[in-house]
């Protein structure tokens, strides 16, 4: 028998409804049939499930896996096509997917310690840039990834639909935000293949290579440009203890360190950042309109001291 967590199981049925519950019911068979296919040890699934019911496992030789399963739908398949696509260059080893039944045999990234536990901000931002260099690939002529632009619509469409088209938003900086991503689509860059959710959570030190000492997991797969990369890693982690002064200070710095690292115009880099948690804040918003978005409105307006 397998350990499915309460509030996992929950949140499935909530997300899918009858789908999620079959699903949950097909679980247990599911975990059996993937042991016996690749003779693994299973372990307790990881704490803090989500999306996807994600276990520890072992092969028969001793090397260590991931198992990752999860209803099928579109994000699955955008993961396990970027991760074929990213070929375990500064990310974790796709072993094998199947996108219609919403399977991923993955390398387990050992010792798996997150970039949260780097304590010297300007270190870990630097780590940062360094795996994401090593992620991106030009997008490919025909895909179904998602891309920036369309996060962008989603945003304003949210935006349009809210009181005075910005609801619980400082005015001033919605107004920042459509005159930036007006700009910033106007003439994009290169389009890349991104991983789409980059952030010190998805970040863990490996020893698969003494050269490359950390390496990314869960990718969303985004397409967009380079600088699109950064939102994410901006807001986290926790952000809330700093005061405003602060977290200006913290983020101009962090800007500064991936200009330089990525070789990136520094305000496209501010301005994706802004644009990236409005999206975010809407997202937030759309989940929950007690406002969970407020810390990420607070790097928002950070960010917006350092347009030039």
């Amino acid at each position: 028998m397998i350990e499915i967590p309460t509030q996992f199981a929950q949140h499935m049925r909530n997300l899918y409804a009858d789908e999620g519950q079959a699903w949950l019911n097909a679980l247990p068979a599911l975990v059996d049939e993937c042991a016996e296919r690749w003779s693994l040890r299973v372990q307790s699934p990881f704490a803090l499930l989500s999306y996807n019911y994600v276990l520890p496992a072992t092969r028969v030789d001793g090397t260590a896996v991931v198992l990752k399963l999860g209803v099928p739908h579109d994000e699955l398949t955008s993961e396990i096509e970027a991760l074929r696509i990213f070929d375990g260059r500064g990310i974790a080893q796709l072993l094998f997917g199947d996108a219609e039944r919403g399977i991923l045999l993955l390398e387990r990234v050992q010792p798996g310690a997150m970039l949260t536990t780097v304590t010297d901000d300007a270190r870990a931002t630097a780590i940062a840039a360094s795996v994401m260099q090593q992620l991106w690939q030009p997008a490919p002529a025909q895909h179904r990834f998602a891309r920036y632009a369309e996060l962008v619509g989603e945003m304003r469409a949210t935006l349009a639909i809210l009181p005075n088209g910005v609801g619980p938003f400082p005015k001033k900086l919605v107004e920042t935000v459509h005159a930036l991503a007006h700009d910033l689509l106007a003439a994009p860059p290169e389009q890349m293949l991104l991983h789409g959710d980059f952030h010190h959570y998805n970040v863990l030190s490996t020893d698969r290579d003494p050269d490359a000492t950390w390496l990314a997991i869960d990718p969303k797969g985004r397409v967009g440009e380079r600088a699109c990369e950064v939102g994410a890693l901006l807001l986290n982690p926790d952000l809330t203890p700093y005061s405003a002064h602060e977290l200006q200070l913290l983020l101009a710095r962090r800007i500064d360190i991936l200009t330089e690292h990525l070789q990136l115009p520094r305000q496209r880099l501010v301005a994706w950042g802004i644009v990236y948690a409005m999206i975010s804040a809407c997202w937030s918003y759309g989940e929950d309109a007690s406002g969970g978005w407020a810390p990420t409105i607070a790097c928002a307006e950070a960010l917006a001291t350092l347009i030039d």
